[in-house]
């Protein structure tokens, strides 16, 4: 039995889930999502809740028990409270700055790089080292940032570049540190 599959998902009170077939919509104080779930997966509404049950034991249908319940559950929390992702610029000369919806980022680069946030996505800079994304999708949050970060990820010697807020880097000893040990 799928330990994630089986929990319910609690709906708050300000969030309003439509069923139809295998399309889920979605709407909340922050907007509203739909996803089309497979059509093995039977979803239905009861006492405040969304139940994700699967028709068989068969392995296909395990897989995807588990997480059609988590998109279901990402979805309610999305419309609801929303979700947030914190990237942080560090090094000497690596600055963000906000440019209308979009973001405009110096790092040690010939160029600036300009980052255009896509629908439903809202990028907000905190200082001149901090980036905030911030959407119902958790998917489309996750990917935003993360291209934000490949713009220039964190060198393995020196630890600059762009990073997720508290993400530790591991950093690896120089030449001089090698030649020393041996």
């Amino acid at each position: 039995m799928s330990r994630i599959g089986s929990h319910p998902v609690p709906i708050p009170d300000n969030v309003r889930v439509t069923v139809a077939d295998s399309l889920v919509s979605v709407e909340g104080p922050r907007g509203t999502l739909e996803r089309r779930f497979p059509g093995s997966m039977s979803i239905s509404q009861e006492n405040g809740q969304l139940k994700v049950e699967r028709p068989s034991n068969e392995r296909r249908h395990r897989e995807i028990h588990g997480l059609s319940r988590s998109l279901l559950a990402n979805m309610v929390i999305g419309v609801s409270e929303g979700f947030s992702k914190t990237l942080e610029l560090v090094g000497v000369g690596y600055r963000a700055r906000q440019n209308g919806n979009g973001v405009t980022l110096s790092v040690m680069f010939s160029h600036p790089v300009e980052i255009r946030p896509p629908d439903g996505i809202e990028l907000e800079v905190e200082g001149n080292n901090r980036i905030h994304v911030r959407g119902i999708d958790k998917q489309a949050v996750g990917q935003t940032a993360a291209q934000i970060r490949s713009v220039r990820p964190p060198n393995v010697y020196t630890g600059k570049g762009v990073r997720y807020a508290g993400e530790e880097i591991h950093l690896k000893p120089g030449k001089s540190a090698r030649r020393a040990e041996g």
